[in-house]
């Protein structure tokens, strides 16, 4: 599916900028970065990632899911994400003025590097669980309902400048990764995985795929 293909593709972008915006957060707080690319940042993550990326998963795919595939909106994974989503544009909100400032007081910048790493740490592991479960899950439910391709639409000049931005910040701030943060596939490693979501298996699953599972099970 183009869409996903796409989408993904901006994930390993999104993935790498978040690197280089943890690199040049620790380098501010050091006072060895350029102010300035604050606010480069904060319009990568708003119009690149939420605007266009974020837009896009919902206004399309999540929407398919919801109307096509016949899957839940009010629970599991869709609205486990969608909600991520919108937790996540808050946390960007309450760091963009801190971003977009000028020189910041030892108070501020102990604050813009907390925000920072919540929103990276939460951004990655949404990242993860999107490509591991969600998008090959969720394509294939589509196949089922006939669906094989989503109509797609081209980034706007805010969008396209946001994302030409990124080049540059990610060769004056190289990606870092962060140490204490645990990645991976699946369902477990999802932050809402025993909150807000269940899991795949629980929230989507039918009562032929439980049945298939156990007679899977069963031979075994």
């Amino acid at each position: 599916m183009k869409l996903l293909d796409a989408l993904q593709d901006e994930h390993a972008l999104i993935d790498r900028v978040l690197g280089s915006f943890r690199s040049y957060v620790d380098a501010l707080v050091d006072g060895m970065a350029d102010a300035e690319d604050g606010a480069r940042f904060a319009a990568f993550f708003s119009e690149f990632a939420g605007h266009f990326h974020h837009d896009r998963e919902e206004r399309v795919f999540f929407h398919a899911l919801v109307t096509q595939a016949e899957l839940p909106a009010e629970r599991g994974p869709v609205h486990a994400l969608a909600h991520e989503h919108a937790e996540m544009a808050q946390w960007l909100r309450e760091m963009t003025p801190l971003l977009e400032r000028g020189p910041l007081s030892d108070d501020e910048r102990a604050r813009l590097q907390a925000l920072a790493t919540r929103y990276s740490r939460a951004l990655w592991r949404h990242i993860d669980a999107e490509n591991s479960v969600l998008y090959p899950q969720g394509a294939e439910r589509l196949a089922r309902c006939g669906v094989r391709e989503l109509a797609d639409r081209p980034m706007s000049e805010a969008e396209a400048a946001a994302r030409e931005g990124a080049a540059a910040l990610l060769l004056r701030y190289p990606p870092s990764e962060d140490a204490a943060l645990t990645r991976g596939d699946g369902c477990f490693m999802c932050r809402a995985h025993g909150d807000t979501c269940k899991g795949l298996e629980a929230e989507w699953w039918t009562e032929l795929e439980w049945e298939e599972f156990y007679d899977r099970d069963a031979s075994d």
